[in-house]
């Protein structure tokens, strides 16, 4: 038989996915309009699609991977918020009987790493993100990974994303004060140590802003200070606000353990919580409690456990109910805010 005798083979999705340059399992959420794929990406597999003149059978339409394993990864591992989130989710997914494998991508290089060799080892069916500060380009290797991916505590793109409102969260705990007779307050910010940008400390910084602004009070851009991630982060920031030459009556600190490292500074200065200075954090830490910390809860095990519904969903072929899911937070008054102390100003 000559080769104008043989019968044409099939095309398959394999074809589409060589041809596009993709993983096949981002051709099958492409075909499927599923979230996660670019629109660039769907576009090109579209395209390739009409010009093999592929038809995708039930079987490859729902394909899936076959590892039973998911990759959870996150900044670090000494920040309470991650370590709550990871906890439950590694949980929650073990109980459903797929393995876990913990990536911590601390720096630049470690993400840029992860990013580079988890698309070509293939080792996991699906990838949670939590709190990870991404770049462009290593957004754009997630359409190669060929895996589902949920984004937990952020939003990415389009990708099934659970995640709390940052601004409205720094609207209100700035309202709070205000409503105490506060008009001088301050923001304890924190950074990542290899300088990448988490979009919460941004969005809450807008909140603190817009707040101010709404309420007629002056943005002085010394009372906005950023102190190195650490456990002294808050302590650092405190000592920097107290040493302005009119402090601030009332700090509104990004998370519950910034709170409470800038109460031991006050204290060690002789000064009260709230008489003094007035505190509130973010997340509905444990020790803030223990601390009496007013603060914002922001539910972090319901937005884990919501995350860890995306995955089982995704892998057993269902579409999430929500694939960007806004959790609701709350202000939990405590001890730590009072009204202003007309003696030391407002």
């Amino acid at each position: 038989m000559t080769d104008d005798q043989t019968p044409a083979t099939p095309v398959n999705m394999a074809d589409v996915a060589r041809r596009a340059g993709v993983s096949i399992a981002t051709v099958s959420r492409a075909l499927r309009d599923l979230p996660g794929v670019s629109a660039r990406t769907r576009s090109r597999v579209l395209s390739i699609v009409d010009e093999l003149d592929y038809v995708v059978s039930p079987a490859a339409a729902s394909l899936r991977g076959a590892t039973r394993s998911v990759a959870i990864v996150l900044p670090r591992l000494d920040s309470w918020f991650a370590c709550t989130m990871l906890a439950t989710v590694e949980s929650t997914l073990r109980s459903a009987d797929l393995d876990v494998l913990i990536y911590q991508v601390s720096s630049a290089e470690k993400r840029a790493q992860f990013f580079r060799d988890l698309p070509t080892r293939r080792k996991v069916d699906a990838v949670v993100l939590i709190t990870l500060p991404i770049r462009p380009e290593e957004e754009d290797r997630l359409d190669l990974m060929g895996v589902e991916v949920v984004v937990a505590g952020f939003r990415l793109r389009d990708f099934p994303s659970v995640y709390v409102d940052d601004v409205a969260i720094g609207v209100e705990a700035v309202e709070h004060l205000i409503g105490l007779g506060h008009t001088r307050i301050g923001m304890i910010r924190t950074s990542d140590t290899d300088g990448a940008k988490w979009a919460s400390d941004r969005h809450r910084r807008t909140g603190y802003l817009d707040a101010l602004a709404r309420h007629g009070l002056p943005h002085d851009p010394a009372l906005l200070v950023t102190a190195p991630y650490g456990v002294t982060a808050g302590a650092v920031g405190m000592e920097r606000l107290l040493a302005l030459d009119e402090p601030p009556t009332a700090v509104f600190c990004y998370s519950d353990d910034i709170a409470v490292a800038a109460t031991t500074v006050l204290r060690r200065h002789g000064l009260r919580v709230p008489e003094d200075v007035s505190l509130i954090g973010v997340d509905g830490h444990e020790l803030g409690e223990l601390f009496d910390i007013t603060t914002i809860d922001q539910h972090v095990v319901e937005q884990a456990q919501a995350a860890s519904r995306m995955v089982l969903d995704l892998l057993a072929g269902r579409p999430p109910e929500q694939t960007r899911l806004t959790l609701p937070t709350h202000l939990v008054v405590r001890g730590s805010t009072g009204p202003a102390n007309a003696r030391r100003g407002q």
